[in-house]
């Protein structure tokens, strides 16, 4: 699984990734600081199963905190995008590309107002309203599904009809590149009336076409970053009332990355995602304003906390709809090596039983006779769906 970071420059997205992955990148206010998409391991929150067995776990990935289990997931940042990248302008064409293989995006507007379509300040007494920002994107994008499509379709569609082929079939074999499956092409197609001919569709049916199929292959979030700054929480009010269907979280990806921070140097007990954090030494003036700030413009106001750990969790669960698995044996927790729980992994939703054994290894997939509810001791056949936080142990011949 990949996640993208988009948005236009300047507006936190390499913030948000340092927040996340508390890796070290390059942050401007300029456009542009990001030219490399950065690559790096955040960090989706599960309540660990640990705590249901009265033990403490001992991940081999990721890290667990007071029974709070965090899971990895790679987090891409690409360089601001915009209007016209789906044209090459800002060197859109470079960075759609590494878009290619991300799952989801993370969409990370500045909600405050402060910086215009390029990502520059906004004169003074000025205020950019954030919505266009979420209309330009929507359209890069979709631009940018539609130019790759315009480039083989004639003759590809063609080729489909002459062959007789599975058109969901052939279109997900000709598009893999960007992860699309047959399943999300047949549901578009069913959603959408268009002729059952491909090869006449016109220019406006392809672009309608690859817009719900850039949607459906790539769903994305709304990270209403800068909530904290003067505008920042009124004009996310009006986006939510004004864009009910999209999904648009209060996010302060500076907030996150100061805990986090604060927390590595051991000045506070911070859970990442949580309401509060605890003071463990003594901090000087400015250290105690700074999170004094941010407890009270961000911490006590919004039901997200900083946001940052909401948003990455609301994306993976939420539009993705994974589900975290843990390999466990009904009388044994540990491995090998005495290791408690070591392992948690997330799983697409609608796997099986016998997808986790073929995700543990070939052989467990191949040799499988059943998976143990190490919760329950209940026996679980090769087509049992798997629930977010099962613990399953996998028998085989």
């Amino acid at each position: 699984m990949l996640i993208g970071l988009v948005g236009k420059p300047s507006v936190g997205k390499s913030t948000f990734f340092k927040a996340a992955t508390l890796a070290e990148v390059e942050i401007a206010s300029y456009p542009f600081t990001t030219i490399k998409a950065n690559h790096g391991v955040g960090y989706v929150k599960v309540e660990c199963i640990d705590k249901e067995f009265n033990t403490q776990c001992n991940p081999n990935h990721g890290f667990c905190i007071n029974h709070k289990r965090f899971v990895p997931v790679d987090i891409m940042d690409v360089a601001g995008l915009v209007p016209g990248a789906s044209e090459g302008k800002g060197l859109g064409n470079k960075f759609l590309d590494d878009l290619r293989q991300a799952d989801l995006f993370i969409h990370i507007i500045d909600v405050s107002g402060e910086t215009d379509e390029k990502g520059k300040p906004m004169p003074e007494g000025k205020i950019h309203d954030p919505a266009k920002d979420i209309e330009f994107l929507e359209k890069e994008l979709d631009m940018w599904y539609y130019n790759i499509f315009m480039k083989v379709w004639r003759s590809f569609a063609r080729k489909a009809e002459m062959e007789d082929a599975n058109f969901s079939e052939a279109v997900a074999k000709q598009f893999s590149g960007l992860k699309v499956k047959e399943d999300s092409v047949k549901k578009v197609l069913l959603n959408l009336n268009l002729s059952d001919k491909p090869s006449q569709w016109n220019e406006k049916n392809i672009l309608k076409f690859a817009s719900h199929l850039r949607k459906e292959t790539k769903p994305m979030i709304i990270a209403a970053n800068k909530i904290d700054l003067k505008n920042g929480k009124k004009n996310y009010e009006r986006l939510r009332e004004d864009l009910p269907n999209l999904n648009i979280i209060p996010c302060s990806a500076d907030s996150e990355l100061a805990l986090r921070q604060a927390a590595k140097a051991e000045l506070i007990e911070y859970i990442p995602g949580e309401k509060d954090f605890k003071i463990l030494k003594e901090l000087n003036e400015k250290q105690e304003q700074a999170l004094n700030k941010i407890k009270k413009n961000v911490l006590d106001v919004y039901v997200e906390g900083t946001g940052v750990q909401s948003i990455l969790n609301n994306a993976v669960f939420g539009l993705l709809s994974y589900v975290a698995v843990f390999p466990a044996s009904a009388n044994k927790l540990g491995d090998s090596k005495g290791n408690i729980l070591p392992d948690c992994f997330l799983l697409p939703k609608g796997s099986t039983a016998l997808d986790f054994a073929f995700f543990l290894h070939t052989d467990f997939g191949k040799n499988f006779i059943k998976a143990i509810d190490a919760k329950t001791k209940r026996a679980l056949g090769k087509s049992y769906l798997l629930k977010h936080r099962d613990a399953l142990e996998i028998i085989t011949r």
